[in-house]
């Protein structure tokens, strides 16, 4: 399927593969493009260490008597990659067309041989929001576990990406991990302006000391998410970061959690330490990154 004309700059981009993750990763992208008014591309990567294009098997086996043996395996080779693209083609299909029925008009698929990782970053200009779930293929077996080119992905990008994590639901609701360091303070900008967030009510929630110059900080964010014509609940609460922002998440049952993406705070540590991994592999919550 070769859409590729037709991507954008402004494309919410989402990745799909044929993990349990997909469904809501389609649900979730459909969400975001019609609250952005922005195209939505469907992406399949084909990765060439597990589905491979050509086969060199002469040094495995060697040459000679057996050169039959080279021809059936290079012949299954060929014949399972055909397969996978077949698959991967339909899976953009499908895909494509339950976002239209969602009713998103500009709905594409485009599938690619390669690396993920390296596939996004060439693609990294077109994307305005990357959309993709927390376990991939091979993490569907253990539940709950995080794909393994995630962690990749959201360090090599420098756009947002959205995280799935479960089943999708309608978010009615958003919770901004806020620790006043630069990509939370740019996501404050980013909820006040975007329409992705319109008429959501935020709750803008800080972990660590209650103090004045704490509070000054919280209330300069919740006025810049007043002033856009949201409703605003501020809290600071001590404690462990993942405890707190999943205890809080838990208690006003918050659909989506907003938070940055590396740092040195303990809650932009996104991966290097336990913090946020225990937040991404505990969650039943999409996590909007921002980097």
């Amino acid at each position: 399927m070769n859409k590729e004309k037709n991507v954008t700059t402004n494309t919410v981009m989402a990745c799909v593969d044929g993990s349990q993750s997909s469904p809501a990763v389609c649900d979730y992208a459909a969400w975001a493009s019609l609250r952005l008014n922005a195209p939505l591309t469907f992406l399949h990567v084909l990765d060439h260490s597990r589905y491979p294009v050509e086969s060199n098997l002469s040094g495995n086996i060697g040459l000679g008597s057996r050169e039959h043996l080279l021809a059936e395996l290079a012949e299954l080779d060929e014949k399972r990659g055909k397969l996978m693209r077949e698959q991967g083609r339909h899976m953009l299909e499908a895909a494509v067309e339950h976002a239209r029925t969602a009713g998103v008009a500009a709905a594409t698929g485009r599938q690619r041989h390669g690396d993920l990782v390296e596939t996004l970053a060439e693609l990294e200009g077109e994307i305005r929001l990357l959309v993709i779930g927390r376990e991939g293929e091979e993490g569907d077996s253990v539940g709950g576990h995080v794909g393994s080119h995630l962690e990749s992905v959201v360090r090599t990008l420098h756009k947002p990406t959205l995280v799935t994590a479960g089943g999708f639901r309608q978010p009615n609701s958003v919770m901004l991990a806020f620790d006043n360091g630069p990509s939370t303070r740019k996501g404050i900008d980013m909820i006040a302006a975007s329409p992705l967030f319109s008429g959501l009510p935020i709750h803008l929630l800080m972990v660590g000391a209650d103090n004045r110059d704490a509070w000054e900080s919280v209330n300069a964010a919740k006025q810049i998410l007043e002033n856009s014509g949201h409703q605003v609940q501020a809290c600071i609460r001590a404690g462990n970061v993942e405890e707190v922002l999943l205890g809080y998440q838990e208690e006003h049952d918050i659909d989506m959690i907003v938070m940055g993406a590396y740092g040195h705070s303990r809650v932009r540590q996104f991966f290097v330490g336990s913090t946020t991994t225990k937040i991404l592999t505990q969650t039943r919550r999409p996590l909007l990154l921002l980097r």
